[in-house]
């Protein structure tokens, strides 16, 4: 059996070339809110607002998506509107337009991902799940450690001049959304059509009727995104320790690379030794981090930290979505992924929002401790819940 098809190199070309686009900006965006007056209140104001928008679009249209049993035109309308939020924010700038265009770039992820990971996951079978997703994020990585480069040649040559570099990482975005026209989807043409449009929240209903194996792991994944903030705030606090605006983007592209290159290998590991132990192991390599973070000032073990940062991702990001495509029937695939997406993002909205509370209000560093003391009780719950339920390995 062939494990890369033709529609997982295309949806991988096509990750790699929007994460250029997105990744150009992610390192430089708090040095630039910061730019025109964001304070770090307002950035975990603004990140949780994003992340609650992407999240809640995940739950809605993945139901959606499952409800038409169709894929790909989520995908292509989720695409090109993220390509089309970097062109926003290159037009103007000012607080209400950066939210508006973050939230335009965070509806889009939120149309495309669950019906993404569901034509992924229909792509493969169960004992190959995690060399899919691993391979999927690798490409998606490697546009993410692309992306960076890109902004520090440019920055270079032009510094401060944030509002041309969204407008240059526009052009990836665009390419990115026609590469979509090319994937054709298996069954599309023969598939019925819905009946009724779900409501909004419907995908909450999910919880009652999902398996009980998915409930266990939905519970710690989402407990997990009650006590995780945006990375924004592991930017910010190289930036705080002193690090000038090149030094944060090579951290950030030295975590890109390693998550790049660990990610396939480590879904490979996680077919043979078991989805929800390299889950683990990533959370813990997680806890190491967020600690080590708090603690240190050290440029160089901040870069160890960012490594071990990239380590964490590849372990849990894409192994944790193969995790819940072999634990829910195929037709229920999006909303699964939606579900934990949407409810997630309600939990990302709070803990951005108090990070940036923190971070005010007493120090930089009380953030990173409570959200590695929260990791270690999700580490404990899962060492726990598998002791009593039998789960997918």
């Amino acid at each position: 059996m062939k494990v890369i098809t033709p529609t997982i190199l295309l949806l991988s070309a096509v990750s790699l070339l929007t994460d250029i686009s997105s990744e150009m900006l992610y390192p430089i965006m708090p040095v630039y809110l910061q730019s025109i007056g964001f304070s770090a209140l307002l950035i975990g104001i603004l990140e949780g607002i994003a992340e609650a928008t992407a999240g809640l679009s995940k739950g809605y249209f993945g139901k959606l998506s499952d409800s038409y049993q169709r894929r790909l035109p989520f995908v292509q309308f989720g695409y090109g509107l993220s390509a089309l939020s970097k062109l926003m924010l290159g037009l103007y700038a000012a607080t209400g337009w950066v939210f508006a265009a973050r939230t335009v770039d965070r509806l889009g992820k939120g149309i495309r991902t669950s019906a993404r990971d569901a034509l992924l996951s229909s792509e493969t079978i169960p004992e190959h799940k995690g060399k899919v997703f691993g391979f999927h994020r690798s490409a998606d990585t490697v546009g993410a450690a692309l992306g960076p480069i890109f902004a520090i040649i440019y920055l270079y040559y032009y510094p401060a001049q944030y509002s041309t570099l969204f407008i240059i990482a526009f052009i990836p975005g665009v390419l990115g959304a026609f590469v979509t026209f090319l994937i054709k989807e298996k069954g599309a043409a023969t598939t019925p059509r819905a009946k009724t449009i779900p409501g909004f929240f419907s995908f909450l209903r999910y919880w009652k009727d999902s398996p009980s194996d998915f409930r266990a792991v939905a519970f710690g994944l989402i407990f997990f995104a009650i006590i995780n903030s945006s990375d924004l705030f592991i930017l910010l606090m190289i930036k705080y320790r002193g690090a000038s605006d090149l030094r944060v983007i090579q951290a950030y592209i030295l975590y890109n690379l390693v998550y790049a290159l660990a990610a396939y290998p480590f879904g490979i590991i996680a077919d043979k030794l078991g989805l929800k132990r390299m889950f683990m192991f990533g959370i813990g390599v997680f806890v190491i981090v967020y600690a080590g973070m708090a603690f240190t000032g050290n440029y160089i073990v901040i870069c160890c930290m960012l490594a071990l940062y990239g380590i964490y991702a590849a372990a849990t990001e894409g192994v944790s979505k193969a995790w819940v495509t072999n634990i829910v029937p195929k037709e229920q695939a999006a909303t699964a992924i939606g579900f934990i997406n949407g409810v997630s993002s309600i939990a990302s909205l709070v803990s951005s929002a108090l990070a940036g509370l923190l971070w005010s209000a007493i120090s930089p560093e009380v953030p990173f401790y409570v959200t590695a003391c929260g990791a270690i009780v999700v580490l404990f719950y899962f060492m726990i819940r598998f002791r009593r339920v039998r789960l997918v390995k």
